[in-house]
């Protein structure tokens, strides 16, 4: 299931335009939403965000990836940034994917950005787990990346400082933001499940920064330790990996709780634009997702159309339906495969059309059973297709009442 990925441009704490990328499973709606933050200096761009967004929404989980400020295609200047910033602009994140799809549930960063998402994390409330990959215990840790340029910045104010090969301005207040921070105070207070990622030869970030990390951090916590890797995550394999391992160990955290339910009750469904053209975000009970049209007419194609949807509930149904039945008259049904498409026809002679023009809409739906069946189940499995509650519905009289509110 290859991702999609759309341009995603917020404001930041300032009023600067932060530029992300927001990754989306290419079909369904994401079965969680998660926000992940580079390492330090890198951008939205690096191999780490790239691969490990793109294998995340593989597995369904949407992924915002983001420059920091002052960083890759965001605005403002790096040099009066830093740590508190960085942790400013993930909630600013988390904001603007609230008002866009719904609050990020699994916050995940790399190196540096493991710290901010474990600092963000108590003003994200809807977050349930944390995973970090590489991350330093103690944020001053990148000061050391700084080497003698860092006396330099402390004296004059502000200086250019080399780091990776790649000249930054940095000014006193970044210096000091880094400074202080209650790291191990926050893990321990973190209160969501927290997943350890660290290779044991990374040479930028030690191993033993995993080991306090984990130790300052209370129950749920879960290590895995990223042999064979290194702390950029270059290995082709990498990001694939680590985002398998993120999605199967967060599956736990992010599914429908109590607390979900009573704010998206199933059976309501609300529809509200969401920007571009014609793109409509869907909260559908605890679910949220998009709904557009092609760029063929006119949309961002950001999801499926509303007709795709009308195709999507008869074929769930009927599926349903069949299995339900077979399962009870012990048919050994293996699985269904259906494919529908929607088309209108025009009819000399229609009794039973409604509209002046003798025009009926037509669902074509061709399904495949798969099983060893005898000719009578297949029979009867079609029959019962023609049951489901959707199926029905549609061929019922459907009485819409609307209102305005507000």
């Amino acid at each position: 299931m290859p991702s999609t990925t759309e341009k995603f441009q917020f404001t930041g704490r300032n009023g600067q335009t932060l530029d992300g990328r927001l990754e989306l499973p290419r079909r369904g709606a994401p079965v969680a939403v998660a926000l992940f933050a580079h390492c330090f200096t890198c951008t939205k761009q690096s191999r780490a965000a790239t691969q490990v967004s793109a294998a995340l929404a593989d597995n369904g989980i949407a992924v915002l990836r983001f420059d920091f400020t002052g960083l890759g295609g965001s605005e403002g200047e790096f040099a009066n940034s830093g740590f508190a910033s960085n942790v400013a602009d993930l909630v600013a994140a988390a904001d603007a994917l609230r008002n866009r799809l719904t609050a990020p549930a699994i916050l995940i960063g790399h190196s540096l950005g493991g710290a901010a998402v474990i600092a963000a994390a108590e003003r994200i409330p809807e977050a349930k787990a944390v995973a970090t990959i590489g991350a330093p215990f103690d944020v001053e840790h990148v000061l050391g990346q700084l080497g003698e340029d860092l006396a330099k910045v402390e004296a004059e104010g502000e200086a250019d400082v080399h780091i990776a090969g790649r000249a930054f301005r940095v000014d006193r207040d970044f210096v000091e933001q880094t400074r202080n921070q209650p790291q191990e105070e926050r893990i321990a207070a973190l209160g969501k499940g927290l997943l350890v990622m660290h290779a044991p030869d990374d040479d930028i970030v030690g191993i033993d920064n995993a080991s306090l990390i984990f130790q300052a951090a209370k129950h749920p916590k879960s290590f895995v330790s990223l042999d064979g890797y290194d702390h950029l995550l270059t290995d082709v394999n990498a990001g694939r990996y680590v985002a398998g391992l993120i999605a199967a160990w967060a599956a736990r955290y992010v599914t429908e709780d109590e607390e979900a339910t009573r704010a998206h009750p199933r059976g309501i469904v609300t529809v509200e634009s969401a920007g571009g053209k014609y793109t409509q975000s869907v909260q559908a009970g605890p679910h949220a997702y998009l709904v557009d049209e092609p760029a063929t007419l006119g949309g961002d194609d950001l999801g499926p159309t509303p007709y795709d949807h009308l195709l999507t509930a008869l074929g769930t149904c009927t599926s349903i339906t069949m299995q339900m039945y077979a399962a009870r008259k012990d048919i050994p049904l293996q699985g269904v495969k259906i494919e529908l498409e929607h088309s209108r026809d025009h009819v000399a002679d229609c009794t039973t059309c409604n509209n002046d023009d003798n025009r009926i809409d037509v669902m074509d739906m061709a399904i495949e059973l798969v099983g060893d069946l005898t000719d009578a189940q297949r029979a009867r499995l079609l029959e019962i297709a023609d049951k489901c509650p959707v199926h029905r519905t549609l061929e019922n009289r459907i009485d819409i009442h609307t209102t305005t509110v507000g």
